[in-house]
């Protein structure tokens, strides 16, 4: 009688205990395999050249823009399209001609009377 009440306890203890580990280190490997499997978004690695590149792209929108509205304005005006971009400062259709934003340049059609930017 007292075998098989140790024999009892001793399956029972057996399996409480090996219920709790397992359930344990699957805890942990789930932990561990999360941990190791983390990743950084492919747009947090160039944030700070997005918001560059974004910048510089509503820069070279704004300009382009206020320019063509300029060439627009000194050919109801003038009667004709400028020769170059130039002669809008020069009669003071705009202040000054804005900076091309890096690795661009501005490129004016004088007869359509478009101002666009490329790439150097």
């Amino acid at each position: 009688m007292k075998s098989a009440c140790c024999l009892i306890f001793l399956v029972a203890g057996l399996v409480v205990t090996g219920c709790g580990k397992k359930d344990n280190s699957s805890t942990t490997s789930t932990t561990v395999t999360s941990a190791n499997n983390v990743q950084t978004p492919p747009a947090a690695n160039n944030y700070g050249s997005t918001l560059v590149n974004a910048q510089q792209a509503a820069v070279k929108t704004v300009d382009v823009v206020s320019l063509n509205q300029a060439v627009q304005l000194f050919n109801v005006q003038e009667g004709r399209f400028p020769t170059n971009l130039d002669e809008l400062v020069s009669k003071q259709y705009i202040g000054k001609l804005p900076a091309a934003p890096n690795g661009m340049k501005l490129v004016y059609d004088a007869t359509q009377g478009k101002v666009t930017t490329v790439r150097q």
